[in-house]
């Protein structure tokens, strides 16, 4: 569904003549096909699933506020701006995030279902959390919710 979501909006902004969507959907086309033939050499012969693009959507847009901050640092404005359309591009992707009240009562339903109780169990509470929930939380704020609920 995902892929034929991308190819739609490559030939949307072909028509609308739209130059930043274009690129930005073609790159992450790019990046699928790359991780497509990675997975082959594997014997999956179907390419990457929706959750695995959907995670490759998330650290283009990390990627990108990476460089934004870099940019803004720089004082080079202009292309901190091409990365936010680039951003903004990328999100029309992804699933509604998750964030404030919604998150913490995951990530505590998370711990309750899979008995974690400690500090040791936060890589298997972080490895659920990233399978119920691909592409809708940003686990370096998540991170920190597990970890203070599992003191």
């Amino acid at each position: 569904m995902l892929r034929e979501q991308l190819t739609a909006a490559m030939k949307d902004a072909m028509r609308a003549k739209d130059t930043r969507a274009l690129g930005t959907v073609r790159l992450i086309l790019a990046a699928l096909k790359d991780r497509d033939i990675a997975v082959r050499d594997k014997g999956n012969m179907d390419g990457v699933g929706e959750d695995e693009i959907l995670s490759m959507l998330q650290t283009m847009i990390k990627q990108r506020q990476e460089s934004i901050r870099l940019y803004e640092q720089g004082g080079r404005c202009e292309l901190a701006e091409q990365e936010q359309e680039e951003i903004d591009v990328i999100r029309r992707f992804m699933p509604t995030p998750i964030e404030g009240d919604e998150l913490e009562t995951a990530v505590k339903t998370t711990i309750k279902e899979i008995g974690a109780a400690d500090l040791k169990d936060m890589g298997r509470t972080m490895a659920a959390l990233k399978e119920r929930y691909p592409g809708r939380m940003d686990f370096s704020k998540v991170s920190g919710i597990v970890r203070s609920s599992l003191v």
